[in-house]
């Protein structure tokens, strides 16, 4: 099993920037795209709570169910698609590895 995963962000269609993270420290996607410089606020911390780190899975594996934390944020959200996903709740781990996600904007 790599200690390394990879994930694809969609910067616009046709244009993917992979980023490379370890497997080994219990990061979520949202604390890898945030080192990676993306403008990410997370202003509640990575606990499903203010939906600043809302992204849309584009392809690659199938994640876990969302929980209903995740659930209920997501809802609230101005705009919400069927790949809706909160980063902070997504954990870097070899299963994840292709996954490819695109950031939401934070308002319609």
């Amino acid at each position: 099993m790599s200690d390394e995963v990879r994930v694809y962000v969609e910067e616009s269609p046709g244009h993917r920037h992979e980023i490379v993270g370890p497997t080994d420290m219990g990061l979520s996607l949202m604390e890898l795209m945030k080192a990676d410089g993306y403008d990410i606020q997370a202003t509640c911390g990575g606990m499903a709570l203010c939906g600043t780190c809302h992204v849309e899975v584009l392809a690659g594996p199938e994640l876990p169910e969302p929980s209903d934390d995740e659930l209920a944020m997501l809802e609230s959200l101005p705009v919400m698609t069927q790949g809706s996903r909160l980063s902070c709740q997504i954990r870097l781990n070899p299963r994840i590895d292709g996954l490819v996600v695109r950031l939401m904007p934070q308002e319609a």
